[in-house]
């Protein structure tokens, strides 16, 4: 028997057992669907409409194929701060290729970002330079996928972010960057608040900065700002599950956690926060969906709300090199905001097609956009 400590890296795979995928089918043909709303429409949440298509692909899903394609690609375990961590580790075979940690979306996991791998892995295969290489780290955060159970209370974003930081000199690296999408880009931006030895910088899809109520902030939006605004507004009204979440989780966990077809109408967020024009596809949620069924997740993503909620940071000045690129479909970065509370922006870039999930649905524009902002540093 071979010893280890709670510092050791681990090789990890995932290998969900027969008897779980059986008991995922048979939950799953006896789905009780609710009432449905008078218009069966999106309105109101998801309707059941699009619930009957879902329960009906996930009965056909090859589970086995997802989880072979999610092991091509190695996966390790440790410990951090008394924290099961998992996460995938890929090395370029490019000289000098650069550290680069991928956080991942709510509610997603380290598989938000599979297609992203090897554009940033080797650039040149997809006629990119050499020296626009990473070594991408992807971590579940602590209570997503398969960084469970969670230990202890307490872990808020920034404390994901210290964890973060010490993976990643625990693998060896001296100097990292951070990619990261609505939770992930609130953890990158703690990164970027602590600016510890070594840190690079943070490209983000969202800073989520607001108005503050000072009429001058408005002098200087530019009129695209100003549908931005529209778009907010409406983002805010979707995001009903922050408040739940962030008051009784627990509760909320224990419909997600038995009930898989729940599981995937809460998640459902994949398309709601594209406001109709999402282009993720079914397959993927179902992909995104059945990791966090398997690893039991629910309770433990919904509690990082709570966490949050009650730490009551007092609001920061980031001032880290900071990338920001704007997707046409999701959250619309207000710049004038932004540039209040992140003091060192240096990096904006918009795109027309793209939303909340851009690293699943347009993958290379969010790969060469990471590129550009880290090129940019050097």
């Amino acid at each position: 028997m071979t010893n280890t400590t709670s510092t050791d890296i681990r090789p990890f795979t995932i290998d969900v057992a027969q008897a779980e995928l059986d008991d995922l089918m048979e939950r799953l043909a006896l789905t009780r669907l609710p009432q449905p709303a008078p218009a069966d429409d999106w309105d109101t949440g998801t309707p059941n409409a699009y619930l009957r298509e879902a329960v009906a692909a996930w009965r056909a899903f090859d589970w086995r194929a997802a989880e072979a394609r999610i092991n091509a690609v190695p996966h390790f375990t440790t410990e951090v701060d008394g924290q099961p961590i998992h996460f995938i580790h890929v090395r370029s075979a490019h000289p000098g290729a650069t550290p680069l940690l991928l956080a991942h979306t709510y509610p997603g996991s380290s598989v938000d970002y599979l297609d992203l791998i090897d554009l940033l892995v080797d650039p040149v295969a997809h006629g990119g330079r050499a020296e626009d290489a990473f070594d991408v780290v992807i971590p579940d955060a602590p209570g997503y996928g398969f960084s469970n159970p969670v230990a202890e209370p307490g872990w808020t974003t920034a404390r994901v972010a210290r964890a973060y930081d010490e993976l990643m000199h625990r693998l060896g690296y001296a100097e990292y960057g951070i990619h990261g999408s609505d939770n992930g880009a609130l953890v990158a931006r703690e990164l970027g608040l602590a600016s510890p030895e070594g840190f690079l910088g943070l490209h983000v899809l969202q800073l989520f900065s607001f108005p503050s109520g000072d009429p001058a902030e408005f002098e200087h939006l530019e009129p695209q700002d100003y549908a931005g605004l529209e778009h907010m507004q409406w983002f805010q009204s979707v995001g009903g599950y922050n408040t739940m979440n962030a008051s009784r989780p627990q509760t909320v966990a224990v419909g997600l956690s038995d009930s898989p077809i729940a599981l995937l109408a809460y998640s459902e967020l994949f398309n709601s926060f594209g406001n109709g024009t999402s282009l993720v596809t079914l397959e993927q949620i179902i992909t995104e969906v059945s990791v966090n069924w398997f690893a039991n997740a629910a309770a433990g993503m919904s509690r990082s709300y709570l966490d949050n909620a009650r730490a009551e940071a007092e609001p920061q000045i980031n001032a880290a090199p900071t990338g920001v690129a704007v997707f046409k479909d999701d959250f619309q970065t207000i710049k004038v905001f932004a540039e209040r509370d992140n003091s060192n922006i240096v990096h904006w870039s918009r795109f027309e097609q793209g939303g909340h999930y851009a690293a699943l649905e347009v993958p290379e524009l969010v790969a060469g956009d990471i590129r550009a902002f880290f090129a940019g540093l050097r």
